[in-house]
């Protein structure tokens, strides 16, 4: 087994990269910590490990402390990460478990998170989509190396390695690991596949793990296919984050599902199911140029405006009479976009500094009726029209920051800055920006991004 790593994993890892092992203390993970540290010294890789504690099992902080006594004989650093499993239960134990994993890793600085996925594992992977209805990506199962995920890549040096193959290194190597009471509770899917439909398919067909491994590998270059054409329709349809309508109707039914699927993806959406996606694409294609197509799944809404798709996190409630007194601050936090109001310091450009001074300033959401003049030589024109001509989405015209210096609207970023207030050449000013948390995506005043947030 370990050439059998060498020769298809070491090429994946360059010398002296730094690799966290997920380590639950299992016999897999074991093994392939202990694989990898006598790798190591070969390809002077840095080894750590994390461990995440669930706290579901009531021996959860046993296995912790064997994982630390381990990590301590190997002589290798080991982070153990509590997490709360309870606001996530509604997805499922094992899926609420998955994605707290997931985030534990993410928060992780390294090259490689190695984990100890092996042939088994594949194979039951393929079954469970397969029978959840997926497509050609959910049936490519896990690749050995995947993309970027965040700072660092994901690689599965035991991928290829059946579990006996595992079980027989652990007794080459007199190697002790913990055993996970639930992974004999059959009324887990996963369990299910294992201990009662996978044996009696090996007694059939002995080579399944393999056959059914190169058919991930075949999906998976089917999905790649797939992809490749969607960048190729995405090119003249998607401009920043949203997608041309009229580039889904131009394509055949499959097509334009393929192209809204990569569309939701690139922007890191969950998957919805088919029928899901089916309906949505419906929607968007028939609906009439000023129909308020609104869609939602899973956390998140699709929507349709001036012949644009729109993808959006689902947005919490938010309290309209918030205001907020800024007095020289670098960023205020503004709940109803999820997002900062940073304060940039500059000359000539945004508003004046010495205009602020005779009033205090806030921030506050719109009431109704505001109105302002945006140049020297326009006429005072009301908000509503200037969000209109700006093209700001409805959904996002209620939860903008408005800026004010005693009971005058000062700057509405993205759209527009009093006349009275705008900087004059060589004037110390300030430069008013929204940065939303979850991708850090600058939104300035400058027309070309009027589109905040989507």
């Amino acid at each position: 087994m370990t050439d059998r790593v060498i020769a298809g994993v070491c090429p994946l890892l360059p010398d002296g990269s730094a690799i966290l092992v997920g380590l639950s203390g299992g016999v897999d993970s074991v093994v392939l910590l202990h694989l990898l540290c006598q790798l190591a010294p070969r390809f002077r890789w840095q080894i750590a490990a994390l461990h995440v504690h669930h706290g579901i099992s009531p021996n959860a902080d046993a296995w912790a402390g064997f994982c630390a006594e381990l990590c301590d004989k190997l002589n290798i650093s080991l982070i153990i990460n509590r997490v709360d499993i309870a606001p996530l239960r509604e997805q499922g134990i094992e899926a609420a478990a998955r994605s707290l994993r997931h985030a534990a890793f993410a928060k992780q600085s390294c090259d490689f998170v190695a984990l100890a996925h092996h042939a088994d594992d594949q194979v039951e992977t393929l079954f469970l989509q397969l029978l959840r209805g997926a497509g050609v990506k959910g049936a490519s199962a896990m690749p050995q190396l995947s993309a970027h995920t965040g700072t660092h890549k994901v690689v599965r040096p035991l991928l290829h390695c059946s579990r006996q193959a595992i079980l027989d290194y652990a007794a080459a190597h007199e190697l002790q690991w913990i055993e996970d009471e639930s992974n004999a509770d059959d009324n887990y899917p996963r369990n299910f596949l294992r201990h009662r439909l996978l044996p009696v398919l090996g007694e059939k067909f002995p080579a399944y793990r393999d056959t059914l491994t190169r058919s991930t590998q075949h999906f998976a270059e089917a999905n790649e296919l797939l992809d490749d054409l969607a960048r190729l329709d995405a090119a003249a349809a998607m401009t920043g984050d949203t997608l041309l309508i009229s580039a889904l109707q131009a394509l055949s039914q499959p097509r334009a599902k393929n192209l809204l699927r990569y569309f939701l993806s690139q922007l890191g959406a969950s998957m919805p199911q088919a029928v899901q996606l089916d309906d949505m694409l419906h929607q968007l294609c028939i609906a009439r140029d000023d129909a308020a197509v609104y869609i939602r799944f899973g956390g998140w809404q699709v929507r349709r405006y001036r012949s644009r798709v729109y993808l959006l996190r689902a947005p919490g409630e938010f309290d309209r009479s918030l205001i907020l007194p800024w007095q020289g601050e670098a960023e205020l936090g503004w709940p109803a976009l999820n997002a900062r109001i940073r304060f940039q310091y500059g000359q000539g450009q945004g508003i004046s500094l010495a205009q602020l001074q005779h009033k205090p300033v806030t921030l506050r959401h719109r009431q109704g009726g505001e109105f302002l003049r945006p140049s020297p030589n326009a006429a005072t024109r009301t908000l509503k029209n200037l969000l209109q001509e700006q093209s700001v989405p409805p959904w996002q015209r209620e939860r903008l920051p408005l800026l004010y210096c005693g009971d005058e609207l000062v700057c509405v970023p993205g759209v527009a800055i009093a006349a009275e207030y705008r900087a004059a050449e060589g004037e110390a000013a300030v430069v008013l920006s929204v940065v939303a948390y979850s991708n850090e995506t600058r939104h300035s005043f400058r027309p070309q991004t009027r589109h905040l947030f989507q």
